[in-house]
């Protein structure tokens, strides 16, 4: 089950990682191509990526420092939570495919916090 976690952890901090660079540094350039970007002001969407980017050290360098590694999963559980925002960002535009991902991907968040903080946590 460590092992899952970790991988997990792994690829959620790369797929969060890109995300939060995209909308902290890239947002002009994929603004007009993703229309529910709209759905915020750009400082709402900046916020968001700054999180995104703090959430992603938080999936990896507590557990990989054993330095307060319940910040793991806290970091999980806030981007289950984001997850919601997306979602109802994405139903308001009606993006089915990306309502879907971003319900995926709020699940394995929450199984990932739960890993962490419950199930599997790191000593």
């Amino acid at each position: 089950m460590n092992v899952l976690l970790w991988v997990l952890q792994v690829l959620a901090a790369l797929l969060y990682g890109a995300s939060g660079v995209m909308k902290v540094f890239l947002f002009d350039r994929v603004s007009g191509d993703v229309p529910s970007f709209g759905a915020l002001p750009r400082g709402g969407w900046m916020a968001l990526g700054l999180l995104e980017l703090l959430c992603t050290a938080g999936l990896i360098l507590p557990a990989a420092l054993r330095w307060r590694p319940v910040l793991t999963g806290i970091s999980a559980l806030v981007l289950a939570m984001e997850s919601l925002v997306f979602i109802w960002v994405h139903v308001r535009y009606r993006e089915t495919p990306a309502i879907v991902m971003s319900g995926v991907l709020g699940l394995l968040m929450a199984f990932l916090a739960w890993g962490r903080l419950a199930l599997k946590p790191i000593a």
